[in-house]
């Protein structure tokens, strides 16, 4: 059991996604189908889109969601998709120019500013997407949140600039980046797609050493990301080792530190002083 779950979390998988295929289990079909009849899958998705997929899930069933959940006092819910996306993905594609009228935390906004969008980014902490994109006037990269953007619309620009503009994003990005190493513990091994879902937003390298039965998981990320790559490597504890990268060894030997003075003699003797 053990050997078919390392086959199937991680080679297995890896040499489907290597032929361009997408599995698909009856539990996540029902699922698409059911999130598919909310209102705002028709903005999220064209036309053509929504009817292919309508077509390819005629017959698998949908979960009944209407008695069995209740929600109270909910807070305002976030949602993930935003109008501006599927304008966006579109213009990112073509690499194309782009103008954008947009707000600012003063209440300032800044109409038709000529720019080049290139990546955009979903924060798993603000859950808020976010537009990558270099301010043609300033000369500088910018990062603007989709809920500031009031209006995206088309603009020509040169295959000269475009060269320039990613060559320099390029540049700034490989400064910017980082690296570590981290270990999963062999008797963890199970528990691997658990880890790798931690990290599903990172780009990644999954490495298995046959002669020590162990998983290494090379991560790169920007540096304002570090945190948030804490914070799951908190959370994963006694699961996963950091094996290359000093910042994150030292970070985590601080946590732990801290932690473990908590219940040391004397905090333990001030907490129950009848012991």
């Amino acid at each position: 059991m053990q050997l078919f779950e390392k086959i199937f979390n991680y080679q297995l998988l890896s040499r489907i996604e290597e032929q361009g295929a997408f599995m698909i289990t009856s539990q996540e079909r029902t699922w698409l189908k059911t999130m598919l009849q909310h209102p705002s899958a028709h903005e999220a998705f064209s036309p053509v889109t929504l009817d292919k997929l309508q077509t390819l899930l005629r017959q698998d069933a949908t979960f009944d969601v209407s008695t069995a959940l209740l929600e109270k006092a909910g807070s305002k819910d976030k949602h993930v998709y935003h109008p501006h996306l599927r304008t966006l993905r579109r213009l990112i594609l073509r690499q194309t120019g782009v103008q954008l009228t947009y707000k600012i935390k003063d209440g300032r906004i800044y109409h038709e500013e000529a720019g080049y969008a290139y990546k955009l980014e979903y924060s798993m902490v603000k859950r808020e997407w976010y537009l990558l994109w270099y301010n043609l006037r300033r000369r500088t990269l910018m990062h603007t949140r989709l809920q500031q953007i009031v209006d995206v619309a088309e603009s020509s620009i040169t295959p000269t600039q475009i060269e320039h503009i990613q060559s320099e994003i390029e540049s700034r990005h490989a400064a910017n980046q980082r690296q570590a190493t981290i270990l999963v513990l062999r008797r963890y091994n199970r528990e691997l797609s658990r880890i790798l879902y931690a990290f599903s937003c990172f780009e990644k390298d999954i490495n298995y050493d046959e002669a020590q039965d162990s998983y290494t998981i090379q991560l790169t990320f920007l540096q304002d990301e570090s945190e948030y790559i804490l914070s799951k490597l908190r959370f994963l504890g006694m699961r996963v080792k950091v094996i290359e990268s000093e910042h994150f060894k030292q970070r985590m030997y601080e946590s732990a530190t801290r932690a473990l003075a908590r219940y040391d003699e004397t905090t333990t003797s001030e907490a129950n002083p009848t012991s």
